[in-house]
Order: C-alpha cells, then structure tokens, then sequence
C-alpha cells in the first residue's frame, strides 16, 4: 500500500468529529500566519499589533487632562497601525502561493486562501455586530452586519490579492494607480447621491464605503495590487538566498518607500476640517470633509483639547494624514515599505537578534488573537489615567497580552483561537479533498470493470 493510500486510510478511518479533535501541532499554529524565514515580517507584523493595542487603549484609558496626546499620537503613527498590518497580510497571500506551487494543484491553493479569507471576514462579521452596538447608531440587524473593519478588509484582501497575483506587475501597478486616483472622487460623488436619497447610490455607497468606513474598499482596494508586486519581489530574493539578493530588495523596498511618503505628503499637503459637507481645499483655503465618511478626524478635537499651552491650536488635518484619501493611501504604503525594508536590513541582512526581537516576532505569529483578545479589556480604566501611569500600565498590559497567549499557545493548543479555527477549516477542506479524491478513483474504477464485463460478454 502507498504512504498515499495510506493517508486516504487514516483520514476515512475516524469521523469528522474525532479527527478535528486530533491535536494541532503547535508549532503549525505560531507559523500559521508566518512568512517563516522572513524574520523582520513576524517582528514588523507584531509591532503593528503593539501600535494598534496602544491607540485603542489610549483612546479608552487617558483622562481628559491628557487625550490630546491620544489624538497627536494616533494621527502621527497611524501609519503603523492598519495600513501596515493589511500590506503584510497581502504580502502573505503571495508566499502562500509560491510556496506550495508544485507541491498543490492550483485549485487546492486557491480554495485553502479562500477559506481563509473567509473565516476572517466571518470574524469581522461578528466583531460589527458588536461594535455597532456601541459606536455606530441607526443599523439594526441585519444593516449591522456589513462594514469595512479591519479584520472584514484583511479577508477580503486574501481573496482580492490571489487574483491580483494572474495579472502582471505593470497592470496591477497601473489598476493601483487608477484606484487611488479615482477614489475620491467617487467617494464624494456617492455621498452627495446617498444624502439626495438616491437609492441606488446608497446602496453602492453601503457597499463600497459602509456604516463603518475605516478601512473602506476605496482607496484600500489599491493595497491588493500594489503589495503583491513587492510580496513577488520579496519572494524572489528569498528564493535566491544570495546576500546580494538582499541588499538589491532592501534599495528597492527604501527607494520606492521614498518616493510614496514624498509622493503622498506632496499631493496630500491641503488642510481639511470635519464638517457636514463636501468643500474641497485650496493651497489658501481650507476644506472640509463629512466626519461619518472620515470619522477618523475626530481626532483633531482631541488635539486641540491641551491646555497646557492653550495657544498651540491646529486649523485642520493635512490630507495625507486623513484616513481614506488618495494622497494618505500613497504615504501609508511608502511608511510600510520604508518600515519593512529597514527591518528587513537589520533583522534578515544583518541577522540582530535579542529578546525584544523575539518577543514582537511572537507577536507577530499570534497577531489576529492579541487583536480580538485585547478588546476585552479596553474599557478597563476608562478615562481615568495620567500620562505616566498610562505608559506604565500598558507596557504591562502589552506584555501580560504575549504571555497570555503563550499559555494559550503552548498549554492549551491554542484551541478557539482565529489561527486555530482556520487550521482546522482547512484540515476539514483536505480531508474532504482526499474522499472526493478516492471517491473518483472508486468510480474510475467501476467504470473500468463495467466495461471489462461488456468486452467480455461481446468476446
């Protein structure tokens, strides 16, 4: 009997049910969502968790006294937050599909990503149904269920990368661009139609923009395009291996990360204000922008709440540090690149190692749990910490987070985990694989003997 048959043997053997009960290896959990021998991707991957965890407890925690540093901080380094987690999820669907090409039929690949992408978006489903309970008003149920969260985008993303990946570079890169153009434009067009109350144009807009635009399809669609033609260049040199390879990706990463922040902070360089309507900004006049399609400048209020020095006051937001504009969606991808490719220099290049290292490279492995677990404790201090004893706090709070899921991880197999649920959809996807396999092989086989009979019967 083959090792292959044997396979068939072991998986038909034993119920559904017994066989998801089978123990997940571990380590097959901590390297679900990891580029493996990339260690910067792990390490950059687990800093933007950390920055996320620390926004969102900002947010919740600082007393009023205090929230303008929420405010500053949030809209200076948001470029660590979403914006670079969704690019390194997009950068893993390529190293998905390079590494098990020749190993998988395409189709077998192709449906492993989709379940994946699916299982998130599931997860995202969920997390508005939640959400919109506290923050977002006026969408029952079954409204509720849509919107363009981080973890909605990031399944998606999975999904849109695999089929951005059939087109060649310059085409994605040229779709990128026409995307990240166009975008404001048909953003402003389908919010004028939604407040005429055009029933069409809202539909669309509940689609493309949704409830909860943080990460809406536009500009973040562009993302899909443009980070699968760094994932195949990543991927590329470390097929290589040569040091050579390296340091020739680690330019390209510097050089193009250059020109997008550049690029994006130039065209992006008009204020906005929040408001009701849509006004666009002059070099000499300042804009505004409805709040509920860019809720994120809410923060200028927070910045303009310090007293310390009550003449510091902001007038506006720059537009490439609004999230959801064109100009933000360029500078966010050359802060990932630049982010990525200095990592990449001192952790794979130079091959730096230390605790801190492998601390935010666990982190990194085990980053979509620390994003849904660390939402159980947000409110925990609500408005009620200085500045000092918040930095205290949350330092703590980070670290207690990692060791929580190491317990998770190493004592309980990370059982209900998000990586864990995904492992075992698609050990249920390869174990269906290999009975419609034999079933077919059985079927062959009787045919072959139907006709035997018949050669025979006419002999």
């Amino acid at each position: 009997m083959s090792s292959e048959d044997h396979d068939y043997n072991n998986l038909d053997s034993i119920p559904l049910s017994d066989y998801l009960k089978t123990v997940i290896p571990i380590e097959e959990i901590r390297d679900y969502a990891s580029l493996q021998r990339i260690y910067s991707i792990d390490f950059v991957k687990g800093f933007a968790i950390v920055m996320i965890m620390f926004a969102h407890t900002a947010g919740a925690w600082l007393n009023s006294e205090w929230i303008f540093l929420y405010g500053l901080l949030y809209t200076a380094m948001d470029i660590f937050g979403p914006s670079l987690f969704i690019f390194l999820s997009a950068l893993s669907v390529v190293f998905s599909i390079k590494k098990k090409k020749g190993d998988m039929s395409e189709k077998v690949i192709r449906n492993r990503i989709m379940s994946r992408g699916a299982t998130i978006i599931f997860i995202g489903i969920l997390f508005n149904i939640f959400s919109f309970e506290f923050t977002i008003a006026g969408y029952p149920f079954p409204l509720n269920l849509w919107g363009w969260n981080i973890l909605m985008f990031i399944g998606f993303s999975q999904i849109f990368s695999l089929y951005a990946l059939k087109l060649s570079k310059m085409t994605r890169a040229m779709i990128g661009v026409l995307i990240i153009y166009f975008s404001d434009g048909i953003r402003e067009f389908l919010f004028i139609g939604k407040e005429a109350g055009n029933p069409i144009i809202t539909f669309i807009h509940y689609i493309v923009v949704s409830p909860s635009p943080m990460t809406p399809l536009l500009p973040w669609l562009a993302v899909c395009f443009i980070s699968t033609i760094f994932g195949e260049l990543l991927n590329d040199a470390m097929m290589g291996g040569r040091k050579k390879d390296y340091i020739q990706l680690f330019r390209s990463f510097v050089l193009w990360g250059s020109l997008f922040v550049i690029g994006g902070m130039w065209l992006g360089r008009q204020i906005y204000v929040p408001g009701d309507i849509w006004q666009n900004a002059d070099y000499n006049i300042i804009g505004t922008l409805p709040l509920q399609e860019y809720p994120l400048m809410s923060l200028l209020a927070d910045m303009n709440s310090q007293m310390f020095i009550p003449e510091i006051r902001y007038p506006g937001m720059w537009e490439f540090l609004i999230r959801g504009r064109g100009p933000n969606m360029i500078y966010n991808l050359g802060a990932a690149l630049l982010l990525i490719g200095i990592c990449f220099y001192i952790i794979d290049i130079k091959e730096k190692r230390n605790y801190f290292i492998s601390m935010l490279k666990y982190y990194g492995r085990v980053s979509l749990s620390l994003f849904l677990v660390h939402y159980i404790y947000v409110t925990l201090f609500f408005r009620s910490l200085d500045f000092v004893l918040y930095v205290v706090i949350v330092i703590c709070y980070a670290g207690l987070m990692g060791f929580f899921m190491f317990l998770w991880n190493e004592f309980y197999n990370g059982v209900g985990s998000p990586e864990w649920i995904m492992i075992q959809i698609g050990r249920i996807g390869q174990k269906t694989g290999h009975n419609v396999k034999k079933e077919i092989h059985v079927i062959e086989e009787e045919i072959k003997e139907s006709v035997q009979k018949i050669k025979q019967k006419h002999d």
